[in-house]
């Protein structure tokens, strides 16, 4: 081999492997955590709380309450995200509570989504329709600051009665460009929803998710760590990246034990996964 074949043949081989380095980048898995998972913890200690879960490899994280900056002003909650490097990508918030006021917050902390997690039991198609003119306007409110609106659902969005089912009303009465949802793949399989066919369906209508495990379905449903229950979350999961969901949050309500002990085996649970 001359002097201008090798180099030309170490030149390949260095575009090879920046290349499988960046597939590799590619591949990681960025997952987050809604902190109602760990309610019990943040009112005493939201830093520290906040520090461990980072800690643990939780990229992202999802707020909750009227005060999801936890006392912080929006640019010292940008500052302490950043400094444990974690994204503020959302937080849960009742539809009265969007407002102006917490829509130009949040642009200022750098969320993406101020997101509904519940509405309740809807009586009829019309109580429906009319929650989707809510989002609608929510959207609209949102999209000024940057913001995209979201809805996060419970079973009863699933349940059929009288022939209707609220979240196929929601989604077919609400504007992509203003609403997005969150599934919470829990309560739709709870309510008997194939989480798989249902984001094949609505592609690209869902953007975030809850990731909750099914341990038992009798004589009640139940929580627990991700590494074993009934949902197969390496085939869900992969179908919900396939049809446009970009953020994965870990969610558990119920616990065995410590509550941040269940969550740190189910970072390394989603560390290993492959989706």
């Amino acid at each position: 081999m001359n002097r201008r074949q090798f180099i030309q043949t170490g030149a390949a081989f260095s575009a090879m492997a920046t290349a499988g380095l960046q597939g590799f980048a590619a591949k990681k898995n960025d997952f987050g955590c809604q902190l109602y998972s760990v309610r019990d913890k943040m009112p005493k200690d939201p830093i520290g709380t906040m520090r461990a879960l980072a800690s643990m490899g939780y990229t992202q994280f999802e707020s909750f309450s009227k005060d999801p900056y936890w006392g912080m002003s929006a640019a010292e909650a940008k500052k302490f995200f950043k400094e444990i490097g974690v994204d503020l990508v959302s937080t849960h918030m009742g539809l009265p509570d969007i407002t102006e006021a917490s829509a130009e917050k949040a642009k200022e902390v750098g969320l993406k989504y101020l997101i509904t997690p519940y509405i309740g039991p809807q009586k009829s198609e019309d109580e429906w329709k009319k929650r989707a003119d809510d989002f609608n306007k929510a959207g609209e409110l949102c999209k000024k600051y940057g913001l995209k609106f979201g809805y996060h659902n419970h079973g009863y969005s699933f349940e059929t009665k009288d022939g209707v089912k609220g979240q196929d009303i929601l989604l077919a009465n609400t504007d992509p460009k203003l609403v997005v949802f969150e599934l919470d793949i829990y309560w739709a399989e709870v309510a008997g929803e194939n989480s798989i066919q249902h984001f094949e369906k609505h592609a690209g209508r869902y953007e975030l998710c809850h990731v909750k495990q099914l341990v038992t379905r009798d004589p009640k449903p139940a929580q627990g760590v991700l590494t074993t229950g009934l949902l197969d979350y390496s085939a869900i999961l992969k179908a919900a990246k396939k049809s446009g969901v970009k953020y994965f949050m870990v969610e558990q309500e119920q616990y065995a034990g410590d509550s941040m002990d269940a969550m740190k085996e189910n970072a390394a649970y989603m560390k290993g996964l492959k989706i």
